[in-house]
């Protein structure tokens, strides 16, 4: 059955991801623990706003983009370049980035809707 997909538009991802980027240089200097509890909500408000039917790939592709932002980030404000990914995935273990999961599907139509579409 043939269906139209959603996907977020270039501009949008690269606008986010640039504001996301900004962020973390502000917060080069913020305690990694605050960094990631503001991160985390960050990255929830996005996957609120973005995650619908169909656009799983686009967000999960910012959310990897996100995590190698974050490395480099920590990576650089290390003072001997101590930081490296193993660290960077224990990190992780101990602060998950949290998980996209489709908060609005678009096909399920509520019986009370149907009235307007007949």
């Amino acid at each position: 059955m043939f269906r139209v997909k959603r996907k977020t538009s270039r501009k949008k991802f690269r606008n986010s991801l640039t504001r996301c980027k900004l962020w973390l240089k502000a917060n080069l200097t913020t305690p990694a623990k605050e960094v990631m509890r503001i991160l985390r909500k960050k990255l929830t408000g996005y996957y609120c706003y973005y995650s619908i039917t169909d656009n799983l790939p686009s967000v999960d592709i910012f959310r990897f983009k996100v995590r190698g932002l974050l490395f480099k980030w920590f990576y650089l404000r290390s003072q001997r370049r101590t930081f490296n990914w193993d660290k960077f995935v224990l990190f992780l273990n101990i602060y998950p980035l949290p998980r996209s999961i489709v908060h609005v599907n678009i096909y399920d139509v509520k019986p009370v809707f149907l009235n307007y579409l007949l």
